[in-house]
């Protein structure tokens, strides 16, 4: 940071924000900068300035905080802005185009226009899809989803009209045997009354009953598994950390689903937010956790002003506080924090620099989260679908749970199917169903259109062919096969689907992305985006041969050597195509 620039004083505006945050720690900075971003649209140098004087932090590292999130700008910009996808479902659903049409009506991408290009805003089953904002001393947002041109221009030209408030809504809604989804679109995301008509609560009074051991001896035998991709066991997460001896202990909900094609927890949060809190208070009781923070996607309004009703009545009831449900000596409470356009803050120990007000760069393992995680404490990570499996258990029982799915892979399971499929949406199925079983509960490919392709796992999954929609989804048959369920990602690609042009955007998503921290990923996906543009353009460096054998070695060094999961997962659904769907021939012919 240029020294010259710390005598720089805020706006008015921008210095009563701020000052709200005084005698508050670092772990306030996001928040602040949020703060900061909802009144003016940007981050001054004079806010900036201020925020390290009030937080005590300092100006260099505030800085590279600031600079790290996508939805913050450091050089002035309009209040309103309009962010439009161009990520993998929008992609293939006429996202182009409608940057073309905006690019000749309102001009280039950037502040200036009043709109800007951005990654996948999570409503994949709307694509194509933008994010309108707008600062001022109530900031406003509305998610377009699905968009056309004429929407876009009209909203950056007047603004978002509110906070979006239409129903979550899933195409198997009012199905008898849905327990996940059973109440997304049914039940009134913002009445606790109905929440509690429908079975809400029976679950925490079974916990408060069972008593921790008891709780974690149920998530335990149900071999509930993780749902965010890892697929680690929940109860051995929850028991290691109730045995730890340090106090407190932290429990982080992990809602910042920014994989492209991921969108099952969004529709949970906005369709059922009363089963996150209710979840994560069981979670927090039986792993002996004070205080859980929910990390929530800064693209998620709606689920946002969801969450905090469900939140305040809950806390207003009695099932958040102190002495829930009057159990003497449990309190527990719950936070939000936004996160602010991170993928890699999906990822656990990003999570926690994000919270503790660093930049959002993961950590080296070990030690473990269970044994220092936030705030240096014994700390569970969930994401939001593992945590709403907890109640199914405790209210339907261990035995009954395991009897749905495999033997491996119990329960069922929530699958994102969006891209060219006649009914996108979310859809709950046991694991163990088939691809092809689940792709006809959509409707298949649109009429007239030919199944090319199926991208499992989102972008750092991998590709099925049409050949193969027998495969059960399991985690080990996935395995098995070579490929991932991931997050829960079933992006349908047709035979209009421009391939290359696919696989540009998986390679550009995962540069842009790299938190820069380790060289085998900030290196390794600017080459590997660089080889594929010959590729695919048929430019080679000597020839398509030596393209595609230095993909493979980046590839292969990024998945060895990279610190974290997005450089050792970026390469993996572009060796899919190369080597599932042939690719490779098809881009050298």
């Amino acid at each position: 940071m240029d020294l010259k620039l710390l005598d720089v004083e805020p706006t008015e505006a921008e210095r009563v924000v701020v000052d709200l945050f005084t005698g508050m720690g670092r772990d306030q900075l996001l928040p602040a900068l949020h703060a900061v971003n909802d009144r003016v649209g940007w981050i001054s140098q004079g806010a900036l300035n201020h925020i390290c004087r009030v937080l005590h932090i300092p100006p260099a590292e505030a800085y590279g905080v600031a600079s790290f999130y996508s939805l913050f700008s450091l050089t002035e910009r309009p209040a309103r802005v309009v962010h439009v996808c161009v990520d993998l479902a929008c992609q293939v659903n006429g996202a182009k185009a409608l940057c073309d049409r905006l690019t000749d009506e309102l001009g280039p991408a950037g502040a200036r226009s009043g709109w800007l290009r951005s990654p996948c805003l999570g409503v994949c089953e709307k694509a194509p899809a933008a994010l309108a904002f707008e600062a001022g001393e109530v900031a406003k947002e509305q998610l377009l989803a699905p968009t056309h041109a004429g929407e876009v221009i009209a909203v950056a030209a007047a603004g978002p009209s509110h906070v979006d408030d239409e129903r979550a809504e899933v195409p198997q809604a009012g199905d008898s045997g849905l327990r996940l989804l059973k109440r997304v679109g049914v039940v009134d995301p913002e009445s606790l009354d109905d929440y509690r008509a429908t079975g809400g609560y029976q679950a925490l009074r079974t916990a408060l009953l069972l008593g921790p051991s008891g709780v974690i001896r149920e998530i335990t035998d149900a071999k509930l598994m993780g749902r965010g991709g890892a697929a680690f066991p929940t109860g051995r997460k929850w028991d290691a950390t109730a045995r730890q001896p340090v106090r407190p202990h932290y429990l982080v909900c992990n809602a910042d689903e920014s994989e492209p094609g991921t969108f099952k927890d969004r529709l949970l949060m906005e369709g059922d937010p009363f089963a996150v809190i209710e979840s994560m208070t069981i979670a927090g009781f039986a792993a002996g956790c004070s205080k859980g923070y929910l990390y929530l996607r800064g693209e998620y309004p709606r689920a946002l002003h969801l969450l905090r009703n469900a939140i305040s009545k809950a806390r207003e009831r009695g099932f958040l506080g102190a002495n829930i449900m009057g159990h003497e000596g449990f309190s527990f409470d719950i936070e939000i924090r936004r996160g602010a356009g991170a993928y890699i803050c999906g990822e656990e120990t990003a999570i926690f620099n994000s919270i503790e007000g660093f930049r959002g760069e993961p950590r080296s393992k070990p030690p473990f989260p269970v044994e220092q995680g936030l705030f240096g404490k014994p700390t569970v990570v969930n994401n939001v679908e593992t945590l709403v499996n907890v109640p199914v258990i405790l209210t339907e029982g261990c035995e009954a749970y395991t009897r749905i799915g495999t033997e491996g892979s119990t329960g069922p399971k929530l699958f994102c199917l969006s891209g060219n499929v006649s009914r996108p949406g979310v859809y709950e199925v046991p694991f163990g169903t088939t691809l092809g079983e689940l792709l006809d509960l959509a409707g298949g490919v649109p009429p007239g259109r030919e199944l090319r392709a199926v991208l499992l796992g989102g972008a750092a999954g991998g590709f099925v062919r049409p050949d193969e929609l027998g495969l059960p989804l399991t985690m080990e048959d996935a395995r098995a096969a070579g490929t991932t369920l991931g997050s829960g990602v079933v992006l349908v690609l047709d035979d209009t689907a421009d391939l290359g042009s696919f696989l540009l955007r998986i390679a550009a998503f995962f540069r842009d992305e790299s938190c820069g921290q380790c060289v085998p990923c900030r290196i390794g996906t600017v080459r590997q985006e660089e080889a594929l543009h010959r590729l695919v353009g048929k430019r080679p460096l000597s020839t398509s041969a030596a393209d595609l054998q230095l993909l493979r070695e980046v590839g292969q060094v990024m998945r060895d050597s990279s610190i974290c999961g997005l450089g050792q997962t970026a390469w993996n659904a572009i060796e899919s195509a190369l080597d599932r769907l042939g690719y490779a021939e098809e881009a050298t012919s």
